[in-house]
């Protein structure tokens, strides 16, 4: 990938955003862009990880796996989003498998590439500390949802964390910006994709939630109610 679309794709990401063309040109020397094909595992667990990825396009998920092989998906990263941030702790052992879920393409910096990047930088580090804050934040409204023994909360909870990240501007309804699957919410919620059509098809029914365009639409009454 040329220099060119590099710094094109680089304006995009919420780490390097307000950085000149000069800034980005050093940047963008820095990092190796690789392609993922959709399935692709981009790194195991257990992998010794010492790298930051950034995605220009597509979509990866990170995820674990029970005692009993059953999928759960504890993140979702979409263009423009970081993973492989464990490795800020000193080249820690990525503590999960992370794949492509679509044909994705990825910059890849070094730790200590980025270390010199962010202390010449303060802006990078102070939005680099807010992504992590966020991504704590999102890890304990998780384990919040995984702690609730009622189907249709957790699913209700899940939804909600979504929109925090995902919505789609709207006069009304929220649009969730991302497209899920039964089977995906189930292996975000730990429940089975039967019990997700179920309580999905209910709140359809009832009007509090539908699709638009392949998107989840969640509407007032589905935001309104308890």
């Amino acid at each position: 990938m040329d220099a060119e679309r590099k710094i094109v794709y680089l304006k995009k990401m919420e780490l390097f955003s307000s950085l000149g063309t000069e800034e980005l040109l050093h940047v963008g020397g820095k990092i190796i862009v690789k392609q993922y094909k959709k399935n692709d595992t981009i790194l195991f667990k257990g992998d010794t990880n010492n790298y930051i990825y950034i995605i220009f396009d597509g979509e990866v998920k990170v995820s674990q796996s029970t005692e009993d092989g059953k999928e759960v998906i504890l993140f979702i990263h979409q263009a423009g989003e970081i993973f492989g941030e464990t490795s800020l702790g000193g080249g820690g052992h990525n503590p999960s498998l992370i794949a492509a879920t679509k044909d994705s393409i990825c910059a890849i910096i070094s730790m200590n590439e980025l270390y010199s990047i962010m202390f010449n930088n303060n802006d990078i580090l102070e939005r680099l500390i807010h992504i992590l804050s966020s991504r704590l934040c999102h890890s304990w409204e998780l384990i919040q949802m995984l702690n609730s023994n009622h189907a249709p909360q957790r699913i209700k909870t899940l939804l909600i964390m979504l929109a925090k990240r995902y919505e789609k501007n709207s006069r009304e309804e929220t649009i969730l910006n991302i497209r899920l699957t039964h089977q995906s919410i189930a292996n975000m919620t730990g429940l089975t994709r039967e019990t997700v059509t179920r309580v999905i098809d209910v709140w359809q029914r009832n009007g509090e939630i539908s699709t638009k365009n392949k998107f989840i639409q969640l509407n007032p009454a589905f935001m309104q109610s308890n």
